[in-house]
């Protein structure tokens, strides 16, 4: 009841300033911290990283680190922030953020804001809370050499880190999604891997791609995440679709996340499976909301799990909801691990 009514006043102010004080809240302990969601069904790892649950949060609610500790304790199995660019940068104008409440969904057109590597990555350091974390990589708008912010982002950060998840997949940054192309994607990959080389420990290196790409480019990538060796894929960041949105802000320019893209994400992750043949990990993203979504996720070829949105509308309550109701459903059809239960409907 307390949480309803929170996020009932929090859905009266400004889509930003809310995060904002969500943020604040999250750091300042006012958010039950259960510690994560755990039982041997739900246990499960990806690329090498052992995790309590599946379910974690996506880069983007935690931008600057700022509430890592309490987010490792909310019940999530692993957090992700970011993303990070070598310098700070404040992202584009304002208004950059619309709650799309008819259709449960969020457009952002954030543009990468945040408090650059070296804020985050001292923030990282400090952290006092176990927990798996990861760390979103971003490239500075002005940047002459994209591809280097990645890599130096990495070779900064990464002794703090769990794992580095490169972006080129936001819609926000002006010709971001241009590295997607097998030939540019390839080239960056490359100097991330060696800036991995670099450091004391190795840290799997994640991909996270856009939804809207064709079937050529789509199946492109994969050849290259597959050449590259990358530890794992996130499908999918936010769209540039607004099919069958009803709400006001629904021509709001931005990535579209929510409700609207489940089916869309949920496609993209199969295909991408089928395409690698369930060779590479994959981490589905996008429109999950309850524990069927995230059922269905699973079965479709993901092996992790991360939400945002759902999290304006149902607040961080509605993690332990998803992954109660995952274990029912899991151990309704007979599996006893979520891994048992990876890709079964791509056979």
């Amino acid at each position: 009841m307390i949480e309803r009514t929170a996020l009932a006043l929090l859905r009266q102010i400004d889509p930003e300033q809310a995060h904002r004080v969500a943020i604040h809240a999250l750091r300042a302990g006012l958010v039950p911290r259960p510690g994560p969601v755990t039982s041997p069904r739900l246990a499960t790892s990806i690329a090498g990283i052992d995790l309590p649950n599946p379910l974690g949060v996506a880069a983007g609610f935690d931008k600057n680190a700022e509430a890592v500790d309490s987010l490792s304790m909310s019940g999530l199995g692993f957090v992700e922030i970011g993303a990070a660019t070598p310098r700070p940068q404040p992202g584009n104008p304002k208004p950059r953020l619309f709650r799309l409440t008819e259709d449960r969904a969020v457009i952002n057109r954030f543009g990468f804001n945040n408090d650059g590597m070296e804020v985050i990555a001292a923030r990282l350091e400090k952290r006092k809370r176990p927990g798996v974390v990861g760390l979103n990589l971003g490239a500075n708008k002005d940047s002459t050499d994209r591809a280097d912010d990645f890599a130096r982002v990495l070779a900064h950060a990464g002794p703090f880190i769990d794992f580095a998840t490169v972006n080129v997949s936001s819609p926000n940054t002006e010709k971001l999604r241009d590295l997607q192309g097998a030939e540019a994607l390839a080239s960056l990959l490359d100097g991330v891997m060696r800036a991995r080389g670099g450091l004391e420990r190795r840290i799997p290196v994640f991909l996270k791609i856009a939804p809207d790409m064709d079937s050529t480019a789509l199946a492109e990538l994969c050849d290259v995440a597959r050449s590259a060796k990358l530890d794992a894929i996130i499908a999918t960041n936010t769209t540039l679709r607004r099919d069958g949105l009803t709400s006001a802000h629904a021509a709001e320019a931005g990535g579209l996340s929510g409700a609207p893209l489940r089916d869309l994400a949920q496609q993209v992750l199969a295909d991408v499976y089928r395409l690698t043949g369930g060779a590479i990990p994959l981490i589905g993203v996008g429109g999950i909301a309850t524990g069927a979504d995230a059922y269905a996720r699973i079965r479709a070829g993901a092996s992790a799990l991360q939400l945002y949105s759902a999290l304006v509308y149902g607040g961080m309550g509605l993690i332990a909801t998803i992954l109660h109701d995952l274990e029912a459903l899991l151990a309704r059809d007979g599996f006893a691990t979520v891994a048992d239960a990876v890709g079964v409907d791509a056979a």
